[in-house]
């Protein structure tokens, strides 16, 4: 009997998409469930939680409070084990039959970002979701007691999983395309795009993300001021017209590529003279493609980038956003090998994470067998 992967919502991209594409290739065998799929096709035979009847359905925001009923309206299912690959409430997950009663594991993602640190994540402002926060926190720490083991994607989540949640976990880190961005010198772009990148300067700061608040993109305009340099952005997102705005303002040209192919973007981290990454993450997808493109990487000194870039080896970590720490980054980075940026970036391809996750699986099943818990390990269990 196989098991049965859970994940929240499905869309086109993202990070943890990524990391449920990865997780349906182990195990492919295993039935999938989700509360809506609005992966518009890449993700096909994943079942749906009520909620993707409703018009709540895409209204992440506005559905939050039946998220954990939906999660425990789970049909009938055969499971040997259940596997959650969990943002906000999917290791709520409860199903009838077999598995309801199946050991259950979580690779936590988060504890979800809009209840236990909306400080991060400016979504968590919002006015339902600041409504339910108070409500769920004791149901969400009391439905994280039900998982047989718990991975964290970066040991900063792991720390936030021991505080939230009480709970020890095991780190995983998300897998990457290593390889795929390592090959960047056999990618060859269309005639559109390389009209673009050829109109680009041939010195530049890149900063790559969707265009939110929190994200920050506007320190990224912040280190072109502060060192001359011209700055790229590939992304898009409600926060464009306030970043066009401080951009006509900066003393750095700024261009604007909109959403890049992954062509273009691996042709962008290759040139660039530095990756500029300033948000807090839990873990950081675009720090690691940079550095197996061979770029230098300036990110946060908090956050799970900082466990992937090394400083002074394959980045630089950012303690304090002004202007003269921001020289002295940028001052160092550019001096970086691209050779240690690449060997760094392969410790996250996907084949590790995929045999770690394999193996975590088999090994943590049953409470109290060999595992069970992930292992152990001081503030916060994270094991690496």
């Amino acid at each position: 009997m196989a098991g049965v992967i859970v994940h929240e919502w499905l869309a086109q991209t993202g990070g943890s998409e990524n990391v449920f594409e990865v997780l349906s290739s182990v195990f492919p065998d295993a039935d999938r469930y989700c509360l809506w799929n609005s992966s518009g096709g890449r993700f096909a035979d994943v079942g749906e939680t009520w909620l993707a009847r409703t018009p709540l359905k895409g209204h992440k925001a506005a559905a939050l409070a039946l998220m954990p009923i939906a999660w425990r309206s789970l049909p009938a299912v055969d499971a040997e084990w259940v596997l959650t690959s969990s943002h906000v409430f999917a290791h709520h997950a409860r199903f009838r039959g077999p598995a309801r009663d199946a050991p259950k594991l979580v690779y936590a993602h988060t504890p979800a970002r809009y209840v236990w640190v909306p400080e991060l994540d400016g979504r968590g402002h919002s006015l339902p979701a600041r409504a339910v926060a108070g409500i769920l926190k004791p149901l969400d720490r009391k439905r994280a007691q039900e998982p047989v083991a718990i991975a964290a994607n970066s040991g900063f989540v792991a720390e936030r999983i021991a505080t939230a949640w009480e709970r020890e976990s095991t780190v995983i880190y998300p897998p990457v395309d290593v390889e795929y961005f390592n090959s960047v010198d056999a990618i060859e772009l269309s005639g559109e795009e390389q009209l673009v990148f050829d109109a680009l300067p041939r010195e530049y700061l890149l900063g790559v993300s969707r265009l939110i608040p929190y994200k920050r993109i506007d320190l990224v305009i912040e280190t072109g001021a502060a060192t001359g340099i011209p700055v790229v952005i590939a992304g898009e997102g409600p926060d464009l017209a306030r970043l066009e705005s401080l951009a006509e303002r900066a003393s750095a040209r700024v261009t604007f590529v909109g959403r890049p192919s992954r062509a273009l973007l691996a042709q962008l981290y290759r040139s660039a003279s530095a990756v500029v990454f300033p948000p807090i993450e839990d873990f950081g997808i675009i720090p690691v493609e940079a550095m197996a493109a061979g770029a230098p990487v300036i990110v946060n000194a908090v956050g799970g980038a900082a466990e992937s870039v090394v400083h002074g080896l394959t980045g630089v970590h950012v303690h304090d956003w002004q202007r003269d720490e921001l020289s002295a980054a940028v001052e160092l980075a550019v001096s970086l090998s691209a050779e240690q940026s690449r060997a760094q970036a392969g410790q996250f391809d996907t084949a590790t994470f995929a045999s770690r996750v394999r193996q975590w699986v088999a090994t943590t099943q049953h409470p109290g067998g060999a595992g069970a818990l992930g292992g152990s390990a001081a503030h916060g269990g994270a094991t690496r």
